[in-house]
């Protein structure tokens, strides 16, 4: 019987793709945010992302420089707009940089969060045979290609004994994938938060596994060199980079209230939005640039590379910079634990 389709209003526009996505989008509007001083810091950021968010925590207040928000679907056309020094800075998950790298933009990593991955799963349905990752084998699967969820998808497939090769894919991006894992058109859904959360609390679906202890659970922000080598600039960047390590310190301690400021600012159902900010959100710790960090993107580079999904090998370490480290814990700090009811 085929399965009933979720409620339209419950189906995320692609505006919703957060950092963690691919896709192939670009920016929206821009807005300013008022500060005294002559410099402006050009900053890329998604809807949700980091102007509500440090808005949310009080963090937007006494700048000495002023902020030109510009809102993009998504990491990878953010990243090209970076490259194309039309941003200054913005927030992506762990692969959009890789990706980049490889096409040879011009992009540096300054600053990490490390947060659970939890919310990364592949989804089932809740009528679905499958019991592990090792079932998949022959079946169909649909993810955002060039997203973390492709990344989890290759090494939960890995460490199954399984390849890309051995199921069939289906590239789809978030609001096609949930269309077509809710109507039965494929047999499982590779994705990440709050799209995990929204299948799970309109109990549409279940976890088969999570990307838990499997990826590195990293976002960034990436700057554009050109910035980075204007002093005043990179001044103004280390000023905003310890706004947004404040305000997640914030989400931590206020779940509820971002899960309500974010619901409002995203439309997404305040249900969903609490699930996803306790299950992945409020878990991320800001933490160093460093060696094991420049070494875990360096593997995900090198799969993606041995896929033939990049043109050319990445060398990682050339697209970061330490300079704002600060006294930060080092990259495989735990998480904050999660606040999952």
């Amino acid at each position: 019987m085929r399965r009933r389709l979720v409620p339209a209003a419950l189906l995320l526009p692609l505006a919703l793709l957060l950092t963690a996505c691919g896709g192939n989008s670009a920016a929206s509007t821009s807005t300013d945010t008022d500060g005294s001083g002559s410099v402006t810091l050009r900053v890329g950021d998604q809807k949700g992302g980091s102007e509500a968010v440090l808005r949310a925590a009080g963090e937007l207040k006494n700048l000495d420089y002023k902020i030109k928000w510009s809102t993009f679907t998504s990491g990878p056309p953010l990243l090209e707009a970076v490259n194309a020094e039309a941003v200054d800075i913005g927030g992506v998950g762990n692969t959009p940089p890789v990706f980049a790298a490889g096409a040879g933009s011009k992009i540096t990593v300054v600053s990490a969060w490390h947060g659970t991955s939890k919310g990364d799963t592949i989804l089932v349905p809740n009528d679905s045979k499958l019991t592990s990752p090792r079932q998949l084998k022959g079946r169909s699967v649909a993810v955002a290609q060039g997203s973390s969820a492709h990344y989890q998808l290759v090494a939960s497939l890995k460490q199954a004994g399984l390849t890309l090769g051995d199921i069939d894919v289906k590239y789809l991006q978030p609001a096609d994938a949930l269309a077509a894992f809710t109507s039965g058109k494929v047999d499982a859904w590779a994705v990440w938060d709050p799209y995990t959360s929204q299948v799970l609390e309109a109990k549409r679906g279940r976890v088969l596994t999570t990307g838990d202890g499997i990826t590195n659970g990293l976002s960034f922000q990436v700057a554009s060199p050109s910035a980075l080598k204007d002093a005043k600039k990179a001044a103004v960047v280390k000023d905003y980079l310890e706004r947004l390590r404040r305000a997640q310190d914030w989400v931590y301690t206020h779940p509820e209230k971002w899960a309500e400021v974010w619901a409002k600012d995203t439309g997404l159902p305040y249900e969903v939005a609490l699930a996803a900010v306790k299950r992945t959100y409020a878990t991320r710790v800001a933490v160093a640039v460093d060696e094991p960090l420049i070494a875990s993107e360096q593997q995900i580079a090198d799969t993606f590379a041995e896929l033939k999904l990049i043109p050319k090998k990445v060398e990682f370490k050339s697209f970061v910079d330490t300079r704002f480290n600060g006294s930060l814990p080092p990259s495989t700090s735990t998480p904050r634990p999660s606040k999952e009811s």
